[in-house]
């Protein structure tokens, strides 16, 4: 039976839309390799529609080598048969659409493999048809890379080619080389990228690192900088890429006239939209005002400043007043998790004796937020982090960056389904991928499923507690001074209904004086937590959440 969104046919479906993000190799296998695939997403839809959400993100499952899971493409146009065919990615489709989800795929366009066709024409001279599609550059007369750009993987932003006797730029692995976006053939080869899965009927785009597009034609030296924990990104304090201020590798002015290019080509299909994704250190939300202002750019964006290790009223409370102090006409997509960052009950969480509450009582608050949000597969059980030894990494950055920071796979292990089952009921396999750790398969969906209690139930009860309140989609949100920088404490109103909110993310009990104008509100239970109210005093314990109409 489809779930019925009422938004489905809105053009505004995006705004306050609930995205849940599927990472294709580790959702479900059905061929007994050991690595997830399109029919296995396809059975598995049932369970992403009964948690209540709008859409799903599809991370990449375009022909590649893989040297970065996906995110190295070959063929833009096509499914690597890891995955499955076109013909699975149609049935796929088919099947959300059915069940009222929309489709975003991701679009990796900044950069290519270095075994798309694209590049090895252009590597092969400096005279061939596709000669200026990539970034190349003659080295500096000492033989050395053209500037001191860096690889967000390790190393200089720059590799050798031997043949052309020039530098090509690759901010990402050496095998993932960068394209020119000031050339207007390449413009208009990835828009046809583009076309080709807006024919075949996707819902939209998650546009990987959407602020790398363009590059300084001068080719001037990025100036020092001072790392920031809470603006970091990808990046770490282990990395020599956080010492630098990217004015000059990305971000670039020419990128607004490519995305307005680009959002002219999703307006002339019905109800389409974009997320990007911005990583941009200190400047991100500014970023983020400028690409998705005007209406005439992308829909929406996300920033990884809540991707970061802080979950704290004070925090949060600054990052969302940031947003809106500087994003007057624009929309963001706020999420906890995804498949670049540690799962955020292990960031959040002190003890382990509190995961469980910090699950539930982030996705509370998540849900609370002016925006759209996005979560990633497995947040819905309370994951946490899985700790795998060296010899079970496959992501480059881990690899590269190995003890000091251990790279993404701990985020990126299967999906537990079944818990008596081998590999939690992922795989048939005999090895999957990278291993199901014991506490994953203890908390896999069938256990849950059978516990009212349980974080599964939490979120599904929440989405379905955002959907009954119309404010929660796009309304407006004021915060509350409360001179306590322990309680994030806002409004949410539209139209003729306005909300209070009140949550205590520290771990020790909180009063709350409701101000004298609220005195007589009506509390309005949120899912999982009921804080008691005496004398218009609202008595909160750790970790705890409290709504009310005023």
């Amino acid at each position: 039976m489809a779930v019925e969104t009422g938004r489905v046919d809105d053009a505004n479906w995006w705004r306050g839309a609930v995205i849940y993000q599927v990472y294709p190799r580790s959702f479900q296998d059905t061929n007994g390799d050991g690595i997830g695939d399109l029919k296995g997403i396809t059975e598995r839809l049932p369970h992403i529609a009964s948690l209540g959400v709008d859409a799903i993100w599809l991370s990449p499952f375009f022909t590649s080598p893989m040297a970065d899971m996906g995110y190295d493409v070959s063929d833009y146009c096509n499914v690597d048969p890891m995955f499955g065919a076109l013909a699975d990615f149609d049935v796929m489709m088919a099947e959300a659409h059915r069940l009222g989800l929309k489709v975003i795929i991701d679009q990796v366009i900044s950069h290519t493999s270095d075994k798309h066709p694209w590049f090895i024409e252009s590597r092969t001279s400096r005279s061939n048809g596709r000669a200026d599609w990539y970034v190349w550059a003659d080295p500096k007369p000492d033989g050395t890379a053209p500037n001191n750009w860096l690889s967000i993987f390790g190393g200089p932003g720059w590799e050798w080619d031997g043949v052309r006797k020039q530098y090509y730029m690759h901010n990402f692995l050496t095998s993932q080389p960068d394209l020119n976006f000031h050339n207007p053939d390449v413009q208009a080869a990835v828009l046809d990228t583009v076309r080709f899965w807006l024919d075949r009927g996707v819902d939209g785009f998650r546009l990987d690192t959407a602020n790398y597009y363009f590059h300084d034609k001068q080719l001037r030296d990025n100036p020092p900088i001072l790392y920031d924990a809470e603006t970091g990104g990808l990046e770490s304090d282990t990395n020599p890429y956080s010492m630098q201020n990217h004015l000059y590798d990305k971000s670039q002015p020419e990128n607004i006239d490519f995305l307005k290019r680009l959002r002219a080509l999703l307006d002339s299909y019905d109800n389409r939209a974009t997320v990007g994704e911005i990583g941009d250190g200190p400047r991100s939300l500014t970023t983020l005002a400028i690409y998705t202002s005007g209406n005439d750019k992308l829909h929406m964006c996300y920033t990884f400043d809540l991707l970061g290790p802080a979950f704290s009223a004070d925090f949060i409370r600054r990052v969302v007043s940031t947003f809106q102090d500087t994003v007057t006409n624009g929309w963001v997509c706020w999420a906890f998790s995804n498949h670049d960052v540690v799962r955020h009950v292990t960031r959040f969480a002190e003890t382990p004796e509190e995961r469980e509450r910090v699950a539930k009582l982030s996705i509370s608050v998540l849900a609370s937020l002016r925006g759209s949000i996005c979560l990633y597969q497995g947040e819905e059980l309370g994951l946490t982090e899985a700790e795998l030894a060296f010899e079970d990494l496959t992501d480059p950055y881990g690899i590269r960056f190995w003890p000091a920071f251990k790279g993404r796979d701990g985020c990126r292990t299967p999906m537990p389904w079944d818990a008596e089952q081998d590999h939690a009921g992922f795989t048939t396999a005999g090895r999957s991928w990278l291993p199901v750790p014991p506490e994953h398969a203890a908390a896999a969906v069938d256990t849950q499923e059978h516990d009212p209690q349980s974080v599964l139930h939490h979120y599904r009860a929440t989405l379905a507690f955002r959907k009954a309140h119309p404010p929660l989609f796009d309304g407006d949100l004021t915060f509350v001074d409360t001179h306590n920088h322990d309680l994030l404490v806002f409004i949410r109103e539209k139209n003729n209904e306005r909300l209070l909110f009140v949550f205590n993310l520290t771990r020790e009990p909180q009063d709350f004086a409701l101000p004298a104008t609220m005195k007589s509100c009506l509390p309005i239970a949120i899912p999982g937590f009921a804080p008691a109210v005496e004398e218009g005093v609202v008595n909160m314990a750790g970790l705890d959440a409290f709504c009310a109409r005023v």
